[in-house]
């Protein structure tokens, strides 16, 4: 490392990955996207066709018990691979941030030219994080409307399949989507935090 020819191989590895890093975090947030919408307009589509056979209550039965639990499937499915996006975009974010430090420690206007947010006061690029900041995630929002769905689902097969009256069947559906959500949360905020812990312990072990 102290020969140039090493030092201008090790710049040039570095400005590759750096590039490599930039179009990943790109790519995962392209993904997110594409497969949020994806899911809403499954979902939108789903709900259309169960509005059409409202008015025929077998036939209402029938695309309930198929229409729902595939979007509902679709909805989880979503959930995990944009939690995935998540952790590649913030793993992604960390490696650049460290290669941008030893691009300032290069030379003495390095850091005023390469400037390093502190997250524990500017945060990154103007934007502070906080422990709760994951809740408005695309898989948090994907997450919440899922959890409506799953609820809906539960009191139309109390109301439709097992004849239970509404208002208890509408209790057990609010019920049951609270939890869906609190899981889907809870699942999200520790793939998340393990992340960032290991970040974090990278950073200190340097």
């Amino acid at each position: 490392m102290s020969e140039p020819g090493d030092t201008g191989a090790l710049h040039s590895a570095l400005g590759t990955e750096l590039f490599v890093l930039q179009s990943a975090a790109s790519s995962t947030i392209s993904e997110a996207g594409t497969r949020s919408t994806i899911y809403l307009a499954t979902l939108s589509g789903g709900l259309v066709a169960l509005g059409f056979a409202g008015s025929s209550p077998s036939l209402l039965a029938v695309m309930t018990f198929t229409v729902l639990p595939t979007i509902f499937m679709l909805g989880w499915f979503t959930v995990v691979r944009l939690v995935d996006t998540s952790v590649e975009s913030i793993t992604a974010r960390h490696r650049m941030a460290r290669i941008r430090a030893y691009f300032a420690s290069l030379h003495p206007l390095g850091p005023t030219l390469i400037a390093q947010d502190d997250p524990r006061t500017n945060g990154e690029l103007g934007v502070r994080y906080a422990r709760s900041s994951f809740l408005f995630t695309m898989a948090s929002m994907v997450g919440a409307v899922n959890s409506v769905v799953g609820g809906a689902l539960v009191t139309l097969v109390l109301t439709i399949g097992l004849g239970l009256r509404t208002l208890p069947a509408t209790l057990f559906g609010i019920a049951a989507g609270l939890v869906l959500l609190l899981a889907t949360l809870r699942y999200e905020r520790r793939r998340i935090a393990s992340v960032n812990s290991g970040a974090t312990d990278a950073s200190q072990s340097r």
